[in-house]
């Protein structure tokens, strides 16, 4: 989704359960605007609309122009309540920024050349522990997402929160917080094999064996 995203939506008069329910009977989407030190305003959308722009995952981390009735502002997508089992959007929230003033949102972390990886090329794996970190920046300089080039990792090497490359402008609060919150974000290392494939591997071999035997030529 390109930056600055426009996403139409209409005041919503109607607020409570009943109205709610009497919406998405309706194909609308609630939904509220707040921030910014201003009021809250109670919104409604289009359900289909919003499910093919939800297709795009930078939606998510991507600075978005809220069209309420002609009037636009930038807001980010801060929430969204699903139904627990139908494929349908039950609430939205959208969060107003001001450009004068940081936000913190989450992003998406991408791995990228783990097939050329030093580590997977001689029969290790990687594992990713996050795939997406909290980060804080002006709205200018809000991230689509951060990369992670996993091109140079060999087996028991890590990657931590604090070995994210950042773009100017940008940090993560947790780091903030002490050592103790710098978690892996992806590493490489050996495939273990647990004990059930070790012992079905042996069955097998004994299967093998066994068969060998019993075709073995009786001696005169």
């Amino acid at each position: 989704m390109s930056e600055n995203s426009e996403i139409k939506v209409q005041m919503r008069a109607d607020v409570g359960k009943g109205a709610s329910r009497r919406l998405r009977r309706a194909g609308m989407v609630p939904g509220i605007i707040y921030g910014a030190h201003k009021d809250p305003v109670m919104i409604q959308m289009v359900h289909h609309k919003l499910q093919k722009q939800l297709e795009q995952e930078s939606i998510f981390s991507t600075i978005l122009t809220l069209n309420l009735d002609g009037k636009k502002q930038q807001v980010l997508l801060k929430d969204l309540q699903r139904h627990p089992y139908r494929p349908f959007v039950e609430h939205i929230d959208f969060q107003r920024i001001s450009a004068r003033e940081k936000i913190r949102t989450n992003v998406p972390i991408r791995f990228i050349n783990e097939e050329k990886s030093v580590g997977i090329k001689i029969g290790g794996a990687s594992s990713h522990h996050i795939v997406n970190v909290e980060v804080m920046c002006l709205p200018k300089d809000l991230p689509e997402f951060l990369e992670v080039d996993v091109q140079d990792m060999d087996i028991g090497d890590t990657v931590l929160i604090s070995g994210l490359t950042l773009p100017k402008g940008v940090e993560i609060p947790v780091l903030a917080q002490g050592s103790e919150y710098d978690l892996p974000v992806v590493s490489v290392h050996t495939i273990h094999i647990t004990e059930e494939e070790e012992e079905e591997e042996e069955g097998e071999i004994e299967a093998e064996e066994g068969g060998e035997a019993e075709e073995a030529p009786e001696e005169d």
